[in-house]
């Protein structure tokens, strides 16, 4: 199946995507945003997105233990030296992939090898923003990655696609992307975190905040992974939906006094008389019916996401 083809669930999607971008508008209205407000809600982002893409990859360094040595410069006791120079080198890949964020911006190869770099910096060195020269094979993944040879050429076609002009809307090219970036699998290490950093710089471009997919959704994030392997992208949109939905939505909390923030399911529905319970209206998030996401044991979402949901059903 040509990956081109984009056969990513549109029939049961698409009012999913229309919600997002029907909250995006809401978002660019609340423009200009205050610069504290504004300084407040990156620095939170960046440090969950460094969290949780380092933790899918391993990293056992905690979202506190993050905040300790990004914000206050410490070492933590138990940790590796690798896991403190992944968190420092995602967050400075981070600020370096803010400064290419611009209405006018044309993905190149250097982009990426640059964000690899920092990536891999103070880790592995003789790797660091250079393609792969020889095979790899990934454990647990239902394909082995093209010949080495080839890697130049596949990734030319894919940023010269990720640049072109046409009618795909930017979240489904992103999630493309991301999936055809994986699969190639251009370098030996690292590959993960620098997807996860490329395909939101094409949604920042583009106006939206990241999409930061969260750790504890790791495995349905490689079980995605290897459904679009098999043709079925379905999967991995619906979690990246998810994930970009729950940022905009963390916006809007902090930005507009109408918008409710993200809570536990029981308690609200406690506080509302409708016919569903815990279980219906989890299975409303995993679906994308709603809006929500899972923290532990409880599945969150918000009072107005719920109200919503009652009033196009009655």
């Amino acid at each position: 199946m040509d990956w081109k083809t984009h056969p990513w669930g549109q029939d049961k999607l698409q009012p999913f995507l229309e919600r997002i971008e029907q909250k995006k508008t809401r978002l660019a209205k609340l423009r200009p945003i205050p610069s504290i407000a504004l300084e407040k809600l990156r620095e939170s982002m960046m440090l969950e997105w460094t969290y949780h893409s380092n933790a899918i990859e391993g990293n056992t360094i905690t979202l506190q233990e993050t905040r300790v040595i990004l914000s206050d410069g410490l070492t933590v006791g138990g940790k590796t030296l690798r896991e403190h120079f992944e968190t420092l080198n995602h967050h400075e890949a981070i600020a370096k992939l803010e400064g290419m964020v611009r209405n006018d911006f044309q993905l190149k190869a250097a982009d990426i090898l640059t964000i690899h770099s920092l990536v891999l910096q103070r880790i592995e060195k003789d790797f660091a923003g250079r393609y792969r020269n020889a095979g790899v094979r990934i454990t647990g993944a239902n394909f082995t990655p093209p010949n080495s040879r080839k890697v130049d050429d596949l990734m030319e076609e894919l940023i010269a696609w990720a640049n072109e002009k046409n009618e795909i809307p930017v979240v489904v090219k992103a999630m493309m992307f991301h999936h055809r970036f994986v699969w190639i699998h251009p370098f030996f290490d690292g590959n993960g975190r620098t997807v996860r950093l490329m395909f939101n710089l094409l949604l920042m471009n583009a106006g939206y905040p990241p999409a930061i997919i969260l750790q504890q959704d790791r495995k349905k994030y490689y079980d995605a992974l290897n459904k679009a392997n098999q043709g079925n992208y379905e999967k991995l949109m619906l979690l990246i939906l998810q994930a970009l939905e729950r940022s905009i939505d963390i916006y809007l909390s902090h930005l507009d006094n109408s918008h409710d923030a993200y809570r536990p399911i029981s308690g609200i529905l406690e506080e509302m008389d409708v016919p569903y319970g815990q279980e219906y209206v989890s299975l409303l998030i995993r679906r994308g019916k709603i809006p929500g996401y899972k923290e532990g044991r409880n599945w969150l979402t918000t009072a107005e996401a719920v109200q919503q949901y009652v009033g196009r059903k009655s």
